[in-house]
Order: structure tokens, then sequence, then C-alpha cells
């Protein structure tokens, strides 16, 4: 068997009736080309590892890489395309709603020795991207308007899941990539600083066949921690404006609960309802960030009450440091806002810290 002259990276989740028609799809669109599958799936609780070992023990060019207690489209790209030796590494997502047969017309783009990267561009109808829902595609439209702050590359569809790259792009690129979130191809293009050569290449979105859309608000929340990210230039990691936004969710999660305990209980006065909105803000704080920041790393059962009594403990603790701070700045000038945002970012970064090594912390 030729060395593959093409690999083609899927991530997966929760795809096992897609595996086996996907491979035969890829065969029947590229008959004349050395090419590889790698799955790279993240531990599907419906058998899609089971179903991509039963494939490869089949058929050579396939192969699967089973992640555990990772999580995360790009951080499976990336991982995908590292473990590849071919010259060019094309990225698709399982769910077959790529049109495979168009990787032939992207593998004779990116030959050309000027082209570094080919793009599949997703056709439309209008204002609407085919195969999309009217909500789909608006998502997407805005979510490619909001990349124009952090990209400078001018293509039609940053967006897109589908795309072609050289090998050795990836391999320099890497080490700046974010594991989290679920737009590789944006944050390849908004990280690499070198001139990308770039070709776009249009085809049609198809409609899913089996399966549920991985769009929902937590990846929308990834996206908003994506852009903030690269708009201080990569300094601050993408977890950490996660964390952050949650937060800011529970100030207005205290506020509410404040009020709502003021009104309708009197009885237990102004420090009984602080007290009250407290617990309410940190139990939705520890839920949300549960589900979404360190979803990767999600607590359940016996692990979710441990997890959640650290995490008080830990926010505790940081609101100490928040008022300490605070008081000593206030002290020297009397600069009210500059104390209380002195404290109130020392006792963030303090809770992020404590909870990444405590609570959610690596297994």
């Amino acid at each position: 068997m030729r060395a593959p002259e093409l690999s083609i990276v899927v991530p997966v989740f929760n795809e096992r009736a897609n595996i086996a028609p996907l491979v035969g799809l890829v065969a029947d669109a590229l008959p004349d080309v050395a090419w590889e599958l790698i799955f790279v799936d993240d531990n599907s609780p419906d058998g899609t590892s089971e179903e991509i070992k039963v494939l490869a023990a089949k058929d050579p060019r396939v192969r699967g890489i089973r992640r555990v207690g990772r999580r995360g489209l790009s951080g499976a790209s990336i991982e995908g395309m590292l473990s590849s030796s071919a010259p060019y590494v094309a990225v698709m997502d399982g769910d077959l709603q790529h049109d495979e047969r168009v990787l032939v017309r992207m593998l004779a783009l990116i030959r050309a020795p000027n082209v570094d990267l080919v793009i599949a561009t997703r056709e439309r109808e209008g204002s609407h991207i085919t195969g999309l829902s009217d909500k789909r595609s608006f998502v997407s439209d805005f979510g490619r308007f909001l990349s124009r702050l952090v990209i400078k590359n001018d293509v039609k569809d940053p967006m897109s899941g589908f795309f072609m790259i050289r090998r050795e792009v990836v391999e320099r690129a890497a080490p700046k990539l974010a594991t989290e979130g679920f737009k590789i191809l944006a944050d390849i293009l908004a990280t690499t600083t070198e001139s990308l050569q770039i070709r776009e290449t249009p085809y049609v979105f198809r409609e899913r066949q089996h399966g549920e859309s991985k769009l929902d608000a937590r990846v929308a929340f990834d996206y908003l921690g994506f852009l903030l990210h690269h708009l201080t230039g990569r300094l601050v990691p993408i977890r950490f404006f996660l964390f952050g936004l949650v937060g800011a969710l529970g100030v207005v999660v205290h506020l509410a609960a404040l009020r709502l305990a003021l009104s309708s209980l009197p009885s237990l006065g102004f420090d009984g309802a602080q007290i009250t909105a407290t617990l309410i803000a940190m139990a939705s704080n520890f839920i949300l960030n549960n589900q979404l920041t360190y979803r990767d790393r999600r607590l359940h059962g016996l692990q979710f009450l441990v997890g959640f009594i650290l995490f008080a403990l830990s926010c505790s603790i940081g609101l100490v440091a928040n008022v300490g701070i605070a008081r000593v700045i206030y002290s020297d000038g009397q600069i009210w806002w500059l104390a209380g945002l002195a404290g109130a970012v020392t006792g963030s970064v303090f809770n992020y810290v404590t909870s990444g090594l405590f609570v959610w912390r690596k297994r």
C-alpha cells in the first residue's frame, strides 16, 4: 500500500451511524488518490470508537484516535492533523454534510507549489447558506462578521469546517492554536502570522442525515471566548475568558436573587438576603462553569457535590484576596474604581487558578 498523500481528519462525537457511510463515500470519491481517514473520537458513549475499530480492521486506510478526558472539535482536529505524515491534510465533519467529492478539487488546487490552504466555501441561496436552517445560517453569518475583528485574510467563509492544508503549515501553527473551541479554521487564520496563499472552492452544504447538530449555546459561548482570546493577542487563555463571562452572569444572578429575597422574604433582613443571594450566585456559577467552561472535565455524582464544596471554599478565599487588595489600593490613593477593579481582577484570577487546580483538575 502506498504512503498516503492525503490524510482526512474527521472529529466525531456520537456519529456511529455515519462512520461506515463516510468511509464508503470517500473511497468512491478518491479512487486514484492514496488517502487515509483519521477519525478522532471524544470517547462517544454511542460506540463510535468501536465502529471505527471494526472498519479499521478491514481497511488499513482507516484509523482512529480515541480521546479520554478531553473534549472539543478544535483540539480533536489538531491531534488528528499532527498524527498525519501525509503532505496534505483535510479536515471535515463526520455528519455527511460536507461533500466528499470536493476533496478531489481541493487536492488539485493545493498541489500547486504556491498554495498553502484550500477552503471549501458553502454556497448560498440568496442570503442563506444552502443546507442550513434560517437560525443556523444567521448564527454562522454573524460569527463570520465577528471573525473580521481577528482575521485579516480576505476569505469568504472563515467559519467553514471543511478545508485542506499543507501539513508543514499546521505543524508551525500548532503550538499557538487553542485546543478549546470549535472553529479550527478561524483559529488558524487568526493565529498564523505568515502570509498564507489561500484558494477557495464552492460546494453545496448537505442536510444532516443522522444524529444531532452540535451547534448550541455552548458553541456560541466558546466562540466569544475565542474572539476575546485573539483580541488580547492570545495573552489570556480562552478558558479564563469563559470563566470571567460566567462570573459576570453571576453578578446578574446575585442582584436578581437579592432583589427577590428582599421583596419576598423581608424577615431575612438585608444580611440574610445577601447571604442567600451569594449562595444562589455561587451555585449558578458552579453549574455554568461545570457545563461550559470545564465541560471537558465535567463533574458528575459525588464528584459534583465535592466540587461545589471546593468551589465555594476557593471563592471564599478569593473574596478575602479581593477585599484585601482593594483596601490596600484604596487607602493609598482613594480611587474607588481602581481599587474595586484591582480587587475584582485579583479575586477572579485566584478563583480561576484554584478552580483549575482543585475543582476541575485534569484527571
